[in-house]
């Protein structure tokens, strides 16, 4: 065959192939949205070693066995009796199988004993509060905190907006994901963790969200930027965004060394 019959066939297949590749349908999904589980325990005296002995060696690790990367572990900076527990699912199904797959777990089993067994007297906890939580659209995963000082210097914020009304609690989501609040945090660099819908919990409607600082000094002045900042002053005062939350409360925590987040 000759030269000028294959460039001809190279040519045929070559046209072929942009023509199947320009009718293909192509599409980029956005990541689908996790949920989260918090998990806020109330601890007493040495109930706390015990707590942070069994999240340590026994839960976080078999989170991580199960396909969870990420534990977040804070304590409380105002109350030495509170410890949060923040579980990142990519599904409300990875969330309600976990216990499940611990149960399955010998390593988590056998690391949590003192935890699972503890006697009916000497409890490990006194109790837990859970909120489960849907992430935003506009941050649809969570993220690591961009710090890089030590976890013990660390200030985070766990703040709560709850509304009069599911439909002014959905104008103030709206306001994060549509409106671009949350776009104005990123740009200020408070460092989120997550923002996300409360879909169950004690305090509804509401939504949570978890912000980052190297310290209180730089969160003060994070706030003050804020404050004084030219989108927000301008989303503030949108008709559409008035009076959408009727409380907001904020509570300060400090990483554990061994959390994730």
């Amino acid at each position: 065959m000759s030269v000028k019959y294959y460039r001809t066939s190279f040519l045929l297949l070559f046209l072929s192939s942009l023509l199947l590749f320009s009718a293909t349908p192509w599409s980029f999904s956005p990541p689908r949205k996790e949920y989260y589980e918090l998990k806020i325990y109330h601890v007493r005296g040495p109930q706390m070693a015990l707590m942070d002995n069994y999240l340590q060696n026994a839960y976080l690790p078999a989170a991580h066995r199960a396909g969870i990367k990420n534990v977040g572990v804070f304590k409380a900076m105002d109350n030495d009796s509170l410890l949060y527990v923040l579980t990142p699912f990519q599904s409300l199904d990875q969330l309600t199988g976990l216990s499940q797959k611990l149960d399955k777990d010998k390593a988590y089993q056998t690391a949590g004993k003192e935890y699972i067994d503890s006697p009916l007297k000497e409890p490990a906890y006194q109790r837990y509060e859970t909120v489960i939580m849907e992430a935003f659209e506009t941050m649809p995963v969570h993220a690591k905190s961009g710090l890089t000082v030590p976890m013990s210097e660390r200030v985070y914020e766990l703040r709560d907006y709850e509304s009069s009304s599911e439909k002014r609690y959905l104008n103030k989501v709206k306001m994060f994901d549509d409106g671009g609040e949350v776009e104005i945090f990123k740009k200020l660099g408070f460092n989120p963790v997550f923002f996300a819908k409360v879909i169950a919990g004690s305090h509804m409607p509401n939504l949570m969200y978890l912000i980052t600082f190297s310290d209180k000094a730089s969160r003060d002045a994070h706030w003050r930027a804020f404050g004084g900042d030219a989108d927000w002053s301008k989303l503030k005062s949108m008709p559409e965004y008035q009076q959408n939350t009727s409380k907001t409360g904020g509570k300060f925590v400090r990483p554990t060394e061994y959390s994730d987040l």
